[in-house]
């Protein structure tokens, strides 16, 4: 845990000596940025590339805050002032359907409803359409949404506080 807090995986606060859902989740975002299998598992080759891993690299340096998602490792960067300040395992859309580009936060509800869905989105921030980041059960290690980007409890609050209007969403 130590490891994944110094490298921006795991936030300060999440130390229980125990592997639990915060950790499980940190170490499914170290994996898939590292290229590993993402098991959630503190497994033998996790633990030989943490000592040598380094913290997680913006694609675009700006000073401005931004979030940098990476559909294919199901990552997403929360930057400020250049630098990462926090890396998330996320799941994005099945078969593609979450749209690439560069977009910016231009809606957020605290408990948002989806029509075509029926179901409550907490912590939902809009980026474009109906695609949002949201809080959700279920967040597994391949993309499983209907185009938005799932995001693990309790890190959904995390991205909302960050995501603030305007912020930079960069998709790829």
């Amino acid at each position: 845990q130590r490891r994944l807090i110094q490298l921006r995986y795991l936030s300060r606060n999440a130390v229980t000596g125990k592997l639990d859902y915060r950790t499980a989740q940190a170490l499914t975002a170290f994996q898939a940025w590292e290229g590993l299998p993402r098991t959630g598992d503190a497994n033998l080759a996790t633990r030989q590339r943490a000592p040598i891993a380094k913290t997680p690299v913006p694609r675009v340096r700006s000073q401005s805050r931004r979030i940098e998602v990476n559909r294919f490792k199901g990552v997403a960067l929360l930057i400020e002032k250049g630098k990462v300040q926090r890396a998330i395992h996320v799941s994005t859309g099945a078969g593609g359907r979450t749209p690439r580009g560069a977009f910016r936060i231009y809606r957020k509800e605290r408990m948002s409803w989806s029509r075509p869905f029926g179901v409550c989105l907490p912590f939902a921030s809009y980026f474009q359409g109906g695609y949002a980041f949201h809080e959700y059960p279920s967040v597994p290690s391949f993309s499983a949404s209907h185009g938005c980007i799932r995001v693990g409890y309790p890190e959904a609050r995390r991205v909302y506080e960050c995501a603030s209007f305007g912020t930079v969403v960069s998709i790829t």
